[in-house]
Protein backbone atom coordinates (compact mmCIF):
# COMPACT_ATOMS: atom_id res chain seq x y z
CA UNK A 1 0.00 0.00 0.00
CA UNK A 2 1.16 3.82 -0.50
CA UNK A 3 3.61 5.40 2.16
CA UNK A 4 0.81 8.25 3.09
CA UNK A 5 3.20 9.88 5.00
CA UNK A 6 4.45 11.11 1.64
CA UNK A 7 2.49 13.93 0.15
CA UNK A 8 0.44 13.00 -2.52
CA UNK A 9 1.89 11.87 -5.81
CA UNK A 10 -0.16 9.34 -7.58
CA UNK A 11 -3.54 10.02 -8.99
CA UNK A 12 -6.43 10.86 -7.21
CA UNK A 13 -8.05 7.88 -6.04
CA UNK A 14 -4.71 6.73 -4.09
CA UNK A 15 -5.55 9.25 -1.46
CA UNK A 16 -6.80 7.90 1.65
CA UNK A 17 -10.69 9.10 1.13
CA UNK A 18 -10.23 6.99 -2.07
CA UNK A 19 -9.47 3.65 -1.41
CA UNK A 20 -8.25 3.08 2.29
CA UNK A 21 -11.02 5.16 3.66
CA UNK A 22 -13.48 3.96 1.14
CA UNK A 23 -12.69 0.55 2.33
CA UNK A 24 -12.09 1.20 5.98
CA UNK A 25 -8.69 -0.04 6.47
CA UNK A 26 -7.48 -2.13 9.92
CA UNK A 27 -4.58 -1.08 12.33
CA UNK A 28 -2.49 -3.19 10.18
CA UNK A 29 -3.28 -1.16 7.26
CA UNK A 30 -4.98 -4.34 5.35
CA UNK A 31 -8.26 -4.07 3.78
CA UNK A 32 -11.14 -5.79 5.53
CA UNK A 33 -12.77 -6.50 2.40
CA UNK A 34 -13.24 -10.42 1.49
CA UNK A 35 -11.19 -11.02 -1.78
CA UNK A 36 -13.01 -12.11 -4.41
CA UNK A 37 -16.06 -9.41 -4.15
CA UNK A 38 -17.59 -6.17 -5.37
CA UNK A 39 -18.09 -3.09 -2.81
CA UNK A 40 -19.64 -0.15 -3.08
CA UNK A 41 -18.59 2.48 -1.11
CA UNK A 42 -19.55 6.27 -2.81
CA UNK A 43 -17.63 8.83 -0.61
CA UNK A 44 -20.34 10.98 0.98
CA UNK A 45 -23.33 8.84 0.47
CA UNK A 46 -22.05 5.24 2.12
CA UNK A 47 -20.10 5.56 4.87
CA UNK A 48 -18.29 2.15 4.64
CA UNK A 49 -18.06 0.03 1.67
CA UNK A 50 -20.92 -3.11 1.87
CA UNK A 51 -21.24 -6.08 -0.85
CA UNK A 52 -22.85 -5.05 -3.89
CA UNK A 53 -25.96 -7.13 -3.98
CA UNK A 54 -26.89 -9.47 -7.01
CA UNK A 55 -29.88 -6.61 -7.80
CA UNK A 56 -27.32 -4.43 -7.77
CA UNK A 57 -24.93 -6.01 -9.57
CA UNK A 58 -27.65 -7.17 -12.13
CA UNK A 59 -28.10 -3.68 -12.51
CA UNK A 60 -24.64 -2.58 -13.59
CA UNK A 61 -24.35 -2.99 -17.17
CA UNK A 62 -20.70 -1.66 -18.15
CA UNK A 63 -17.81 -4.48 -19.69
CA UNK A 64 -16.84 -5.15 -15.62
CA UNK A 65 -20.20 -5.99 -14.19
CA UNK A 66 -20.98 -7.96 -17.51
CA UNK A 67 -17.69 -10.05 -18.54
CA UNK A 68 -15.95 -10.15 -15.23
CA UNK A 69 -17.66 -9.28 -11.64
CA UNK A 70 -20.92 -11.51 -13.04
CA UNK A 71 -18.78 -14.51 -13.99
CA UNK A 72 -16.75 -13.97 -10.72
CA UNK A 73 -14.11 -12.93 -11.79
CA UNK A 74 -12.04 -10.05 -9.99
CA UNK A 75 -8.58 -9.43 -11.05
CA UNK A 76 -5.46 -8.40 -9.14
CA UNK A 77 -3.28 -7.24 -11.70
CA UNK A 78 -3.80 -5.58 -15.35
CA UNK A 79 -2.54 -8.20 -16.78
CA UNK A 80 -5.59 -10.85 -15.40
CA UNK A 81 -8.29 -8.08 -16.58
CA UNK A 82 -7.24 -8.16 -19.81
CA UNK A 83 -6.96 -11.35 -20.03
CA UNK A 84 -10.21 -12.32 -18.73
CA UNK A 85 -11.42 -9.74 -21.53
CA UNK A 86 -13.54 -11.51 -24.65
CA UNK A 87 -10.65 -11.92 -27.07
CA UNK A 88 -12.14 -9.80 -29.44
CA UNK A 89 -11.29 -6.77 -27.09
CA UNK A 90 -7.65 -6.81 -27.67
CA UNK A 91 -7.57 -6.08 -31.22
CA UNK A 92 -9.46 -2.37 -29.87
CA UNK A 93 -6.79 -2.09 -26.78
CA UNK A 94 -5.06 1.41 -27.54
CA UNK A 95 -1.94 1.89 -24.51
CA UNK A 96 -0.70 5.54 -23.59
CA UNK A 97 1.70 6.24 -21.24
CA UNK A 98 2.37 9.42 -18.86
CA UNK A 99 4.87 11.12 -16.37
CA UNK A 100 4.82 14.30 -15.12
CA UNK A 101 8.90 13.28 -14.98
CA UNK A 102 9.05 11.86 -18.18
CA UNK A 103 11.35 14.22 -19.66
CA UNK A 104 13.84 14.50 -16.66
CA UNK A 105 16.89 12.41 -16.60
CA UNK A 106 16.24 9.00 -15.04
CA UNK A 107 19.33 9.58 -13.15
CA UNK A 108 18.63 12.95 -11.91
CA UNK A 109 15.38 11.48 -9.91
CA UNK A 110 13.90 8.59 -7.94
CA UNK A 111 9.89 7.68 -8.19
CA UNK A 112 8.81 9.05 -11.98
CA UNK A 113 5.32 8.02 -11.23
CA UNK A 114 4.63 6.89 -14.80
CA UNK A 115 1.13 5.37 -15.56
CA UNK A 116 -0.49 3.18 -18.34
CA UNK A 117 -3.91 4.47 -19.57
CA UNK A 118 -5.48 1.66 -21.96
CA UNK A 119 -8.80 2.30 -23.70
CA UNK A 120 -10.45 -0.09 -24.88
CA UNK A 121 -13.85 -1.26 -26.65
CA UNK A 122 -15.33 -4.32 -25.27
CA UNK A 123 -18.71 -3.81 -26.89
CA UNK A 124 -17.04 -2.83 -30.58
CA UNK A 125 -17.51 0.12 -31.94
CA UNK A 126 -16.96 3.21 -29.04
CA UNK A 127 -14.26 2.71 -26.36
CA UNK A 128 -16.48 1.88 -23.48
CA UNK A 129 -13.40 0.55 -20.84
CA UNK A 130 -10.83 2.99 -19.49
CA UNK A 131 -8.04 1.58 -17.22
CA UNK A 132 -5.39 3.54 -15.09
CA UNK A 133 -2.64 1.57 -13.75
CA UNK A 134 0.99 2.31 -12.65
CA UNK A 135 4.06 1.24 -15.15
CA UNK A 136 6.48 -0.75 -13.68
CA UNK A 137 6.74 -2.14 -10.44
CA UNK A 138 4.36 -4.41 -8.47
CA UNK A 139 1.12 -5.23 -10.33
CA UNK A 140 -0.38 -6.23 -7.76
CA UNK A 141 0.75 -3.61 -5.37
CA UNK A 142 0.15 -0.88 -7.78
CA UNK A 143 -3.10 0.86 -8.50
CA UNK A 144 -5.78 -0.12 -10.36
CA UNK A 145 -8.58 1.85 -11.62
CA UNK A 146 -11.36 1.45 -14.08
CA UNK A 147 -13.93 3.78 -15.63
CA UNK A 148 -16.53 1.85 -17.42
CA UNK A 149 -19.05 2.97 -19.84
CA UNK A 150 -22.84 1.52 -18.97
CA UNK A 151 -24.49 1.38 -23.01
CA UNK A 152 -27.97 1.06 -21.33
CA UNK A 153 -27.74 3.43 -17.98
CA UNK A 154 -25.80 5.81 -20.39
CA UNK A 155 -23.43 6.53 -17.17
CA UNK A 156 -19.47 5.49 -16.63
CA UNK A 157 -18.99 3.40 -13.68
CA UNK A 158 -16.09 4.11 -11.60
CA UNK A 159 -14.13 1.25 -9.92
CA UNK A 160 -10.76 0.62 -7.83
CA UNK A 161 -9.49 -2.60 -7.13
CA UNK A 162 -8.35 -3.10 -3.37
CA UNK A 163 -5.88 -6.08 -3.12
CA UNK A 164 -8.41 -8.96 -3.82
CA UNK A 165 -11.57 -7.26 -4.05
CA UNK A 166 -13.07 -4.24 -6.26
CA UNK A 167 -14.86 -0.70 -4.80
CA UNK A 168 -17.40 0.26 -6.89
CA UNK A 169 -17.36 4.06 -6.19
CA UNK A 170 -20.58 5.46 -8.50
CA UNK A 171 -21.71 6.72 -11.25
CA UNK A 172 -21.68 9.62 -13.29
CA UNK A 173 -24.80 11.06 -11.55
CA UNK A 174 -23.17 10.69 -8.20
CA UNK A 175 -20.42 13.52 -9.24
CA UNK A 176 -23.11 16.04 -9.74
CA UNK A 177 -25.01 14.78 -6.61
CA UNK A 178 -24.18 17.18 -3.81
CA UNK A 179 -23.47 15.03 -1.60
CA UNK A 180 -21.01 13.02 -3.40
CA UNK A 181 -19.92 15.68 -5.68
CA UNK A 182 -16.01 16.23 -4.75
CA UNK A 183 -15.08 13.73 -3.39
CA UNK A 184 -13.53 9.89 -4.01
CA UNK A 185 -13.09 9.64 -7.17
CA UNK A 186 -14.93 12.56 -7.81
CA UNK A 187 -12.70 15.03 -6.98
CA UNK A 188 -10.90 14.35 -10.57
CA UNK A 189 -13.84 13.28 -12.19
CA UNK A 190 -15.88 16.25 -11.18
CA UNK A 191 -18.27 16.35 -13.70
CA UNK A 192 -18.64 12.25 -14.25
CA UNK A 193 -16.74 12.00 -17.32
CA UNK A 194 -13.19 10.52 -18.39
CA UNK A 195 -9.99 12.93 -17.68
CA UNK A 196 -7.20 14.23 -19.90
CA UNK A 197 -5.92 17.40 -18.07
CA UNK A 198 -3.38 17.96 -21.07
CA UNK A 199 -5.68 17.57 -23.75
CA UNK A 200 -4.52 19.65 -26.25
CA UNK A 201 -1.03 19.24 -28.56
CA UNK A 202 1.78 18.75 -27.07
CA UNK A 203 0.13 16.43 -24.15
CA UNK A 204 2.10 18.24 -21.71
CA UNK A 205 3.46 14.75 -19.85
CA UNK A 206 2.25 12.38 -22.03
CA UNK A 207 4.37 10.18 -24.42
CA UNK A 208 2.91 11.76 -27.60
CA UNK A 209 4.14 12.73 -31.51
CA UNK A 210 5.62 15.51 -29.65
CA UNK A 211 7.59 14.17 -26.84
CA UNK A 212 9.36 10.57 -26.04
CA UNK A 213 9.01 9.58 -22.31
CA UNK A 214 12.63 9.02 -20.92
CA UNK A 215 13.72 5.53 -20.27
CA UNK A 216 17.32 4.16 -18.62
CA UNK A 217 19.08 1.82 -20.87
CA UNK A 218 17.86 -0.86 -18.29
CA UNK A 219 14.94 0.04 -16.95
CA UNK A 220 12.73 -3.38 -16.58
CA UNK A 221 9.71 -1.20 -18.22
CA UNK A 222 11.33 -1.55 -21.33
CA UNK A 223 10.40 -5.29 -21.41
CA UNK A 224 6.97 -4.36 -20.23
CA UNK A 225 4.52 -6.07 -22.83
CA UNK A 226 1.92 -2.72 -22.28
CA UNK A 227 5.10 -0.33 -22.75
CA UNK A 228 6.07 -2.01 -26.03
CA UNK A 229 2.33 -0.95 -27.26
CA UNK A 230 2.09 2.38 -26.29
CA UNK A 231 1.20 4.98 -29.37
CA UNK A 232 0.71 8.78 -28.67
CA UNK A 233 -1.40 10.57 -26.72
CA UNK A 234 -3.00 12.29 -29.85
CA UNK A 235 -5.14 9.28 -30.62
CA UNK A 236 -6.05 9.52 -26.56
CA UNK A 237 -7.47 13.48 -27.36
CA UNK A 238 -9.32 12.18 -29.80
CA UNK A 239 -11.16 9.18 -27.42
CA UNK A 240 -11.67 11.89 -24.45
CA UNK A 241 -13.06 14.00 -26.77
CA UNK A 242 -15.60 11.76 -27.83
CA UNK A 243 -16.74 10.23 -24.26
CA UNK A 244 -16.83 13.71 -22.85
CA UNK A 245 -19.74 14.17 -25.55
CA UNK A 246 -21.11 10.94 -25.14
CA UNK A 247 -21.60 11.75 -21.77
CA UNK A 248 -22.82 15.39 -21.95
CA UNK A 249 -25.62 14.25 -24.76
CA UNK A 250 -26.64 11.18 -22.44
CA UNK A 251 -26.60 13.76 -19.22
CA UNK A 252 -28.65 16.94 -21.28
CA UNK A 253 -30.85 14.55 -23.07
CA UNK A 254 -31.82 12.63 -19.48
CA UNK A 255 -32.51 16.35 -17.45
CA UNK A 256 -34.61 17.77 -20.42
CA UNK A 257 -36.38 15.04 -21.11
CA UNK A 258 -39.73 16.68 -19.77
CA UNK A 259 -39.02 19.97 -21.14
CA UNK A 260 -38.19 20.60 -17.51
CA UNK A 261 -34.66 21.03 -15.72
CA UNK A 262 -34.92 20.27 -12.15
CA UNK A 263 -31.63 21.76 -11.48
CA UNK A 264 -30.56 24.45 -13.81
CA UNK A 265 -27.56 25.65 -11.79
CA UNK A 266 -25.69 22.09 -12.18
CA UNK A 267 -26.15 22.85 -15.91
CA UNK A 268 -25.49 26.58 -15.85
CA UNK A 269 -22.16 26.43 -13.32
CA UNK A 270 -20.64 25.46 -16.83
CA UNK A 271 -21.03 28.24 -18.23
CA UNK A 272 -20.91 31.14 -15.21
CA UNK A 273 -17.70 29.33 -13.40
CA UNK A 274 -14.73 27.23 -13.91
CA UNK A 275 -16.24 23.77 -12.66
CA UNK A 276 -12.84 21.93 -13.22
CA UNK A 277 -10.01 23.35 -15.92
CA UNK A 278 -7.36 21.60 -18.68
CA UNK A 279 -3.70 22.84 -18.68
CA UNK A 280 -1.82 23.92 -21.84
CA UNK A 281 1.37 25.21 -22.79
CA UNK A 282 3.01 26.12 -25.95
CA UNK A 283 4.36 23.76 -28.53
CA UNK A 284 7.58 24.46 -27.93
CA UNK A 285 10.51 22.57 -25.63
CA UNK A 286 11.65 25.47 -22.92
CA UNK A 287 15.00 24.39 -22.39
CA UNK A 288 15.59 24.85 -26.53
CA UNK A 289 14.30 28.55 -26.58
CA UNK A 290 17.12 30.90 -26.85
CA UNK A 291 16.84 35.03 -26.73
CA UNK A 292 18.06 34.70 -30.73
CA UNK A 293 14.82 32.15 -31.40
CA UNK A 294 11.37 33.11 -32.74
CA UNK A 295 8.82 34.99 -30.96
CA UNK A 296 7.01 32.54 -28.58
CA UNK A 297 3.11 32.34 -29.00
CA UNK A 298 1.58 31.88 -25.21
CA UNK A 299 -1.82 29.22 -25.55
CA UNK A 300 -4.77 30.97 -26.25
CA UNK A 301 -6.40 29.53 -24.00
CA UNK A 302 -4.44 32.16 -21.96
CA UNK A 303 -5.89 34.89 -22.90
CA UNK A 304 -9.81 34.03 -23.74
CA UNK A 305 -11.96 31.09 -24.09
CA UNK A 306 -11.33 30.83 -27.52
CA UNK A 307 -13.52 27.06 -28.27
CA UNK A 308 -16.43 28.49 -27.94
CA UNK A 309 -16.09 32.43 -28.65
CA UNK A 310 -14.40 32.03 -31.72
CA UNK A 311 -15.16 28.24 -32.68
CA UNK A 312 -18.74 27.64 -31.63
CA UNK A 313 -20.32 31.47 -30.99
CA UNK A 314 -18.33 31.99 -34.43
CA UNK A 315 -17.29 35.88 -33.64
CA UNK A 316 -15.95 38.03 -36.01
CA UNK A 317 -12.36 38.95 -35.53
CA UNK A 318 -9.65 39.59 -36.85
CA UNK A 319 -6.72 39.94 -34.66
CA UNK A 320 -3.74 37.64 -34.30
CA UNK A 321 -2.94 35.27 -31.22
CA UNK A 322 -0.34 37.49 -29.43
CA UNK A 323 3.41 36.99 -29.51
CA UNK A 324 5.95 37.53 -27.08
CA UNK A 325 9.67 38.20 -28.03
CA UNK A 326 11.42 35.01 -26.97
CA UNK A 327 14.35 36.76 -25.41
CA UNK A 328 11.50 38.22 -23.06
CA UNK A 329 11.00 34.48 -22.04
CA UNK A 330 14.22 33.13 -21.63
CA UNK A 331 15.02 36.40 -19.20
CA UNK A 332 11.73 35.88 -17.41
CA UNK A 333 12.97 32.33 -16.37
CA UNK A 334 15.91 34.08 -14.24
CA UNK A 335 14.09 37.07 -13.23
CA UNK A 336 11.65 35.25 -11.67
CA UNK A 337 13.29 32.33 -10.73
CA UNK A 338 11.43 29.40 -12.62
CA UNK A 339 12.19 25.80 -11.87
CA UNK A 340 11.09 22.87 -11.36
CA UNK A 341 10.71 20.95 -7.48
CA UNK A 342 9.20 18.49 -5.79
CA UNK A 343 9.71 18.26 -2.01
CA UNK A 344 9.29 14.53 -1.54
CA UNK A 345 12.50 13.48 -3.18
CA UNK A 346 14.42 17.29 -2.80
CA UNK A 347 14.74 17.14 -6.49
CA UNK A 348 15.06 20.69 -8.24
CA UNK A 349 16.18 21.69 -12.08
CA UNK A 350 16.64 25.27 -13.09
CA UNK A 351 13.86 26.04 -15.81
CA UNK A 352 10.69 25.98 -16.90
CA UNK A 353 8.53 22.47 -17.54
CA UNK A 354 9.27 20.81 -20.57
CA UNK A 355 7.10 22.66 -23.01
CA UNK A 356 7.30 26.13 -22.01
CA UNK A 357 4.32 28.57 -20.35
CA UNK A 358 2.05 25.85 -19.13
CA UNK A 359 -1.26 27.49 -18.23
CA UNK A 360 -5.03 26.17 -16.92
CA UNK A 361 -7.26 27.07 -19.47
CA UNK A 362 -11.02 26.33 -20.18
CA UNK A 363 -11.94 22.86 -19.58
CA UNK A 364 -13.59 21.03 -22.44
CA UNK A 365 -15.60 19.38 -20.15
CA UNK A 366 -17.74 22.97 -19.86
CA UNK A 367 -17.28 23.87 -23.20
CA UNK A 368 -18.39 20.63 -24.30
CA UNK A 369 -22.06 21.50 -22.11
CA UNK A 370 -22.34 24.83 -23.30
CA UNK A 371 -21.88 23.81 -26.91
CA UNK A 372 -24.52 21.24 -26.41
CA UNK A 373 -26.87 23.38 -24.48
CA UNK A 374 -26.59 25.69 -27.22
CA UNK A 375 -27.33 22.81 -30.08
CA UNK A 376 -30.29 22.25 -28.09
CA UNK A 377 -31.79 25.33 -27.58
CA UNK A 378 -31.58 25.25 -23.65
CA UNK A 379 -29.81 28.15 -24.20
CA UNK A 380 -28.88 30.79 -27.20
CA UNK A 381 -25.77 31.43 -28.55
CA UNK A 382 -26.22 35.24 -27.84
CA UNK A 383 -26.97 34.72 -24.33
CA UNK A 384 -24.11 32.47 -23.77
CA UNK A 385 -21.91 35.27 -25.85
CA UNK A 386 -23.40 37.69 -23.28
CA UNK A 387 -22.20 35.87 -20.19
CA UNK A 388 -18.69 34.95 -21.35
CA UNK A 389 -17.84 38.79 -22.62
CA UNK A 390 -18.88 39.59 -18.86
CA UNK A 391 -15.29 39.08 -18.15
CA UNK A 392 -13.87 37.41 -21.12
CA UNK A 393 -10.08 37.99 -20.65
CA UNK A 394 -9.95 35.47 -17.63
CA UNK A 395 -11.21 32.54 -19.10
CA UNK A 396 -11.13 30.08 -15.96
CA UNK A 397 -11.78 31.39 -12.46
CA UNK A 398 -13.28 34.56 -13.01
CA UNK A 399 -14.95 36.41 -10.14
CA UNK A 400 -17.24 38.19 -12.22
CA UNK A 401 -19.21 35.31 -14.36
CA UNK A 402 -19.45 33.67 -10.67
CA UNK A 403 -21.25 36.42 -9.32
CA UNK A 404 -23.62 36.12 -11.74
CA UNK A 405 -24.56 32.19 -10.49
CA UNK A 406 -27.03 33.98 -8.17
CA UNK A 407 -29.44 34.52 -10.88
CA UNK A 408 -29.53 30.80 -12.79
CA UNK A 409 -32.76 29.94 -10.80
CA UNK A 410 -32.26 26.04 -8.39
CA UNK A 411 -35.59 25.14 -8.34
CA UNK A 412 -37.13 23.29 -11.38
CA UNK A 413 -37.69 25.38 -14.78
CA UNK A 414 -39.34 24.92 -17.86
CA UNK A 415 -36.39 24.35 -20.64
CA UNK A 416 -38.36 26.87 -23.13
CA UNK A 417 -38.06 29.61 -20.55
CA UNK A 418 -34.80 29.15 -18.43
CA UNK A 419 -32.11 31.91 -20.83
CA UNK A 420 -34.97 34.48 -20.58
CA UNK A 421 -35.60 33.81 -17.05
CA UNK A 422 -31.52 34.09 -16.55
CA UNK A 423 -31.18 37.16 -18.50
CA UNK A 424 -34.38 38.66 -16.84
CA UNK A 425 -33.22 38.60 -13.79
CA UNK A 426 -29.79 39.60 -13.98
CA UNK A 427 -31.18 42.64 -16.34
CA UNK A 428 -33.80 43.44 -13.50
CA UNK A 429 -30.38 43.98 -10.88
CA UNK A 430 -28.66 45.40 -12.87
CA UNK A 431 -31.01 48.95 -12.75
CA UNK A 432 -29.78 49.26 -9.49
CA UNK A 433 -25.97 48.58 -9.47
CA UNK A 434 -22.78 50.65 -11.48
CA UNK A 435 -22.57 50.01 -15.44
CA UNK A 436 -19.10 47.82 -14.36
CA UNK A 437 -20.42 45.31 -12.64
CA UNK A 438 -21.30 41.86 -13.46
CA UNK A 439 -24.75 42.22 -13.94
CA UNK A 440 -24.12 45.99 -15.83
CA UNK A 441 -22.27 44.41 -18.16
CA UNK A 442 -24.37 41.35 -18.93
CA UNK A 443 -27.30 43.90 -19.63
CA UNK A 444 -25.50 46.22 -21.67
CA UNK A 445 -24.39 42.60 -23.47
CA UNK A 446 -28.19 41.86 -23.71
CA UNK A 447 -29.39 44.73 -25.53
CA UNK A 448 -27.31 44.34 -28.45
CA UNK A 449 -29.31 43.22 -31.51
CA UNK A 450 -29.23 39.51 -32.42
CA UNK A 451 -27.80 40.55 -36.12
CA UNK A 452 -24.99 42.68 -34.62
CA UNK A 453 -23.32 40.62 -31.12
CA UNK A 454 -21.15 38.88 -33.13
CA UNK A 455 -19.70 42.02 -34.85
CA UNK A 456 -19.73 43.92 -31.46
CA UNK A 457 -17.93 41.51 -29.68
CA UNK A 458 -15.84 40.32 -32.59
CA UNK A 459 -14.15 44.16 -31.94
CA UNK A 460 -14.01 44.18 -28.62
CA UNK A 461 -11.82 40.62 -28.80
CA UNK A 462 -9.86 42.14 -31.49
CA UNK A 463 -8.97 45.51 -29.79
CA UNK A 464 -7.92 43.84 -26.61
CA UNK A 465 -5.65 40.85 -28.53
CA UNK A 466 -4.22 43.72 -29.85
CA UNK A 467 -3.39 45.63 -26.85
CA UNK A 468 -2.22 42.90 -25.81
CA UNK A 469 0.38 42.24 -28.37
CA UNK A 470 1.16 45.62 -27.77
CA UNK A 471 1.93 45.03 -24.08
CA UNK A 472 3.78 41.67 -24.08
CA UNK A 473 6.87 43.18 -26.26
CA UNK A 474 7.28 45.44 -23.47
CA UNK A 475 9.41 43.90 -20.23
CA UNK A 476 6.66 45.12 -17.76
CA UNK A 477 4.22 44.04 -19.76
CA UNK A 478 5.52 40.61 -20.32
CA UNK A 479 6.19 40.36 -16.49
CA UNK A 480 2.94 41.23 -15.58
CA UNK A 481 1.46 38.09 -18.22
CA UNK A 482 4.19 35.94 -16.22
CA UNK A 483 2.24 37.09 -12.72
CA UNK A 484 -0.80 36.24 -13.73
CA UNK A 485 0.29 32.95 -15.24
CA UNK A 486 1.20 31.85 -11.71
CA UNK A 487 -1.64 33.82 -10.39
CA UNK A 488 -3.76 31.17 -12.57
CA UNK A 489 -1.61 28.39 -11.46
CA UNK A 490 -1.66 28.63 -7.72
CA UNK A 491 -5.84 28.56 -8.30
CA UNK A 492 -5.03 25.46 -10.38
CA UNK A 493 -2.82 24.31 -7.15
CA UNK A 494 -5.97 24.63 -4.91
CA UNK A 495 -7.86 21.92 -6.72
CA UNK A 496 -7.61 18.47 -6.34
CA UNK A 497 -7.15 17.58 -9.64
CA UNK A 498 -3.29 18.95 -8.93
CA UNK A 499 -1.52 15.50 -7.70
CA UNK A 500 1.77 16.24 -8.86
CA UNK A 501 4.08 18.91 -7.77
CA UNK A 502 6.40 18.29 -10.80
CA UNK A 503 3.28 19.38 -12.94
CA UNK A 504 3.92 22.98 -13.09
CA UNK A 505 6.77 24.97 -12.77
CA UNK A 506 7.71 27.44 -9.37
CA UNK A 507 8.90 30.65 -9.24
CA UNK A 508 10.16 33.32 -6.43
CA UNK A 509 6.63 34.60 -6.84
CA UNK A 510 5.08 34.46 -2.95
CA UNK A 511 2.47 31.75 -2.74
CA UNK A 512 0.63 34.12 -0.51
CA UNK A 513 0.94 36.92 -3.35
CA UNK A 514 -2.68 38.95 -4.34
CA UNK A 515 -4.68 36.73 -6.99
CA UNK A 516 -4.52 38.43 -10.31
CA UNK A 517 -6.90 38.86 -13.15
CA UNK A 518 -6.79 40.43 -16.64
CA UNK A 519 -8.70 43.66 -18.00
CA UNK A 520 -9.93 44.34 -21.01
CA UNK A 521 -7.55 46.97 -21.36
CA UNK A 522 -4.82 44.27 -21.36
CA UNK A 523 -3.46 45.40 -18.12
CA UNK A 524 -3.43 42.81 -15.21
CA UNK A 525 -4.68 43.94 -11.88
CA UNK A 526 -5.70 42.50 -8.26
CA UNK A 527 -8.68 41.02 -7.25
CA UNK A 528 -10.49 42.95 -4.75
Amino acid sequence: MPDHTQPRRATAWMRRTAVEEVEGLDTSGHSPLEPGRLYRRIIGKDDRARPVSDEELAALGDPMAVELFRAGTFPTTVQDLLSALPATAAASRKVYLISEAGQIPPDAIGERDMRFAITIAVGGGQVDLLVSTQAGGDPEEGFLQVAAWDPAARVFNFYARSESSWVWAGNSWHALDPDSRGKGCFDSHVNGSVVMKELRIPWINWQSERATIQLAEDDPLRHDQLFQQVIGAQRLELTVRSLITRWTAARLAAVTANGVVDHPDRLLRHLFTSTTVNLTSTDRQSSNITADDPELMPPTGFWLNQDVLFDDLRLSTQAAPPRAAASQYVAGLTRFGFRLEETFSAFLQPGDTFFAFVVPEAAHEDNEVVRQMVRKGLVSARFAACVLMVDFPNPVFSPARSHLMQYVPTAPTKTVELCDKVAQAISDAARTLPADSPEGRFAAHWQVSDDAWRTVFGQRVDAYLRKVTERIRTESGFDDYVRLAESRRRQFRLMKLNEFELTLPVTDIPPDAPPLAMREDATVAELS
